[in-house]
């Protein structure tokens, strides 16, 4: 039984096969950087993905917050994983369905984070570029990433 405080995307999908785990999916094949390179991104954009999430909700609100932060429903995606999951999509590897599975949410929840996120790259100038690789299904990402196969990753 998962852990409430678990991630979600660290549950098995439901009657999946392979889960991938979040390293796999910060695999410099997918992201296109170095996992330096991707930690140190992440955590220059989290402090203004925060910051652009709080202004969106206050202007919902209409008045300043009420209740201290961290209550009410937790977010389906961390602000990592937003970065991440705008990463993946932007390297335009697979569509929002199938990251929405990979990360045990929906394709409008994987909008949303890119709309979200890549105001903030352009803002700090980067550009995300496309990959070659594309994948349909889970399966896919983990033959491409296995070591022993290295033939798929031009197959893809």
């Amino acid at each position: 039984r998962p852990r409430p405080d678990r991630p979600r995307h660290n549950r098995p999908p439901a009657g999946g096969s392979h889960s991938l785990m979040p390293e796999e999916l910060q695999h410099p094949e997918l992201t296109g950087m170095t996992r330096q390179q991707l930690s140190d991104l992440i955590n220059t954009l989290i402090p203004g993905l925060e910051e652009s999430r709080e202004q969106a909700r206050h202007a919902a609100r209409g008045a300043p917050r009420r209740v201290a932060r961290g209550t009410g429903r937790k977010p389906s995606l961390t602000p990592a994983d937003q970065i991440l999951v705008t990463i993946l999509y932007l390297r335009k590897h697979s569509l929002q369905e199938l990251l929405g599975q990979l990360f045990n949410t929906t394709a409008m929840t994987i909008s949303r984070a890119v709309k979200d996120v890549r105001p903030l790259l352009e803002a700090h100038g980067i550009h995300i570029p496309a990959s070659t690789a594309r994948f349909r299904t889970p399966d896919d990402i983990t033959r491409f990433l296995d070591p022993d196969n290295p033939k798929i990753k031009s197959a893809c």
